[in-house]
């Protein structure tokens, strides 16, 4: 993972896959992995944290490894001080996703808190828009399924439902109350 820094916004270069959901999963289902970390992240990943909007939450991104996965690790203090109250790590898709896509995985482990997914898309223009999703961490990997149906918008502009060909980043997100983070996945993705 590479790491640039610039007023406070790191820049990494990380796997991610995307969507986790606690649901039952089909194995007919198709996974369109984005990012596994292994041995680094096949996309780029930024670390941002509200402080570029004067909150004081603060955190970190870094590879890491168990022995039988690799993968990237979210640690951090969550603060809403100051209008604050997120950190995250994103990436920029490339390419447009079919139409076909019903939601996004993720393979992950964490402290026992809520996380979340964010989509953005192109009717999310303003930095505060954005479509979420929620999950819960366990101590052990767990595969998490979200569908599409599941994310909910940040406000009333935005269109109730999201297309998957209209998705143009998603984000792991720590989000909206006082707490510790402490979050890995070792793999990110979309499923049809």
């Amino acid at each position: 993972m590479t790491n640039r820094c610039k007023k406070n916004i790191c820049m990494y270069t990380a796997v991610l896959i995307v969507g986790i959901s606690q649901m039952t999963f089909s194995n007919s289902n198709e996974l369109i992995m984005l990012d596994d970390f292994d041995p680094s992240p096949k996309v780029e990943w930024n670390f941002v944290a509200d402080s570029v909007m004067g909150g004081v939450s603060s955190g970190e991104v870094l590879l890491g490894s168990d022995g039988s996965e690799t993968f990237a690790s979210m640690i951090g203090n969550v603060s809403t001080e100051n209008n604050g109250g997120f950190i995250q790590f994103r990436s920029n898709l490339d390419e447009r996703l079919d139409k076909e896509v019903k939601g996004v995985y993720l393979k992950v482990k964490g402290n026992g808190e809520k996380y979340y997914i964010h989509l953005r898309t192109r009717g999310t223009m303003l930095p505060w828009q954005y479509y979420q999703s929620a999950f819960l961490t366990q101590n052990g990997w767990a595969e998490i399924f979200l569908p599409l149906d599941s994310f909910m918008p940040s406000g009333s502009w935005l269109s109730k439902g999201v297309n998957p060909t209209s998705i143009r980043s998603i984000g792991v997100v720590a989000y909206g109350r006082d707490h510790v983070a402490d979050i890995q996945v070792t793999e990110i993705g979309f499923y049809l």
